[in-house]
Parts: structure tokens; C-alpha cells; sequence
């Protein structure tokens, strides 16, 4: 294979990274991070995409990426999402088993990285709809696990699923998913005994 043609085929790989991420929202700041595209490539790039009539409801977000860890622990439902994501991510290689929990398996401006990074969050796609997590959202998640400083992974006693951890809070031993469960029977129990003990 000539140069030429092996670079023909990287930029052609860059362009469809990039335009995958605008499907899925991504701010031009990441896009850059992983294609290596300049701002005005990436802009001309989405003006494509939008004026060919292929991209419905596709919005073009503006400042600063997601960066606060709490948006993962604001419910049980979002918690759950999160692990699901993070599952994910294991199950795509992006992130892996290490010395101090989960280490990094991705590289930023890989163009393989980042295909896996969309590939899990198109999975997670899949499984919800509507969505609680933006992929700016999960961009972050998988920094925050890769960092290990405020978010974690660990085992939930209740099920044995995965959850995320918040490391810099109370630890809590079940996942979301089994919090929202137990929150809910300890809910009902006070109307369940109330009922027991009404005259017939």
C-alpha cells in the first residue's frame, strides 16, 4: 500500500469517528481529543452533516464538558445507568481490572479508542430509551474510573452486580438498582402494617 492511500485511509477514519461523535452530541473540544480534527474542520463537518437532511434532532452543545462525579449519585436510577455504562466499558476493553481497582485501556486520540467508546455507548443506547446519560456523561464516567479518585467499582452485596462507587462519600454496599428496591419496601411496609392492624 502506497503512503498516500494509507493516509487517505486515516482521514477517512477521523471523518467517521468525528461524524459518529456528532450523532451522539459531543462537544467540538472532544471530537478534537479524539479525531486530532481542528475546530473548523469539525464545524464544517457538522454544517455536512446537518444541511444533508440526515441529522434529526441533533444539537450542537456549547461550553464546557460534564465534570461533576455527584451527577451519578443523584438517584437510584442514574446510579444504575452509570454501572450499566461502566459494565460496559469493562466488557469493551476500555477499562480493565489493576493494582488500584480499574486501570485505564484506552488511549485519547486513538482512533480505535474511540470507535470502542462509542461502540459501548451505542449498547447503552440500546437498552434505554429515553436515555439519563448523555455521552459527554459517559466520556466523563470513563475518566473519572481511569482516575479512580472519586469514582470506583465494586460489588453490590444485595445482587453481586456491578455499581459505581462514590469514593469521597459514606460507603454504601448495594447498587442502585437494589437501593431503589429496598427504599421501596421500606416505603410500603408502614401502609402493609397499618392495613394489618385496621379493625375488619
Amino acid at each position: 500500500m502506497r503512503v498516500s492511500d494509507d493516509r487517505y485511509t486515516r482521514d477517512r477514519q477521523k471523518f467517521d469517528l468525528a461524524l459518529r461523535l456528532i450523532r451522539h452530541e459531543a462537544r467540538t473540544f472532544t471530537i478534537r481529543q479524539w479525531t486530532g480534527l481542528s475546530d473548523d474542520r469539525i464545524r464544517k463537518l457538522y454544517r455536512s452533516y446537518i444541511l444533508s437532511g440526515d441529522a434529526h434532532e441533533v444539537t450542537r452543545h456549547r461550553g464546557k464538558s460534564p465534570r461533576q462525579a455527584a451527577f451519578f449519585f443523584r438517584n437510584p436510577e442514574l446510579n444504575f445507568h452509570a454501572a450499566q455504562l461502566a459494565s460496559l466499558f469493562v466488557m469493551y476493553g476500555l477499562v480493565g481490572p489493576g493494582e488500584r481497582g480499574v486501570e485505564p485501556r484506552y488511549r485519547v486520540g486513538s482512533l480505535e479508542s474511540g470507535a470502542l467508546l462509542c461502540r459501548a455507548y451505542e449498547a447503552y443506547l440500546e437498552m434505554h430509551k429515553p436515555v439519563n446519560i448523555s455521552f459527554e456523561h459517559a466520556w466523563f464516567l470513563l475518566l473519572a474510573l481511569a482516575r479512580h479518585d472519586e469514582v470506583g467499582l465494586a460489588r453490590c452485596a444485595n445482587c453481586g452486580g456491578v455499581r459505581v462507587r462514590d469514593l469521597l462519600a459514606k460507603r454504601k454496599l448495594t447498587c442502585g438498582n437494589c437501593e431503589g428496591a429496598i427504599e421501596s419496601a421500606a416505603r410500603a411496609a408502614p401502609c402493609e402494617s397499618a392495613a394489618r392492624a385496621a379493625p375488619c
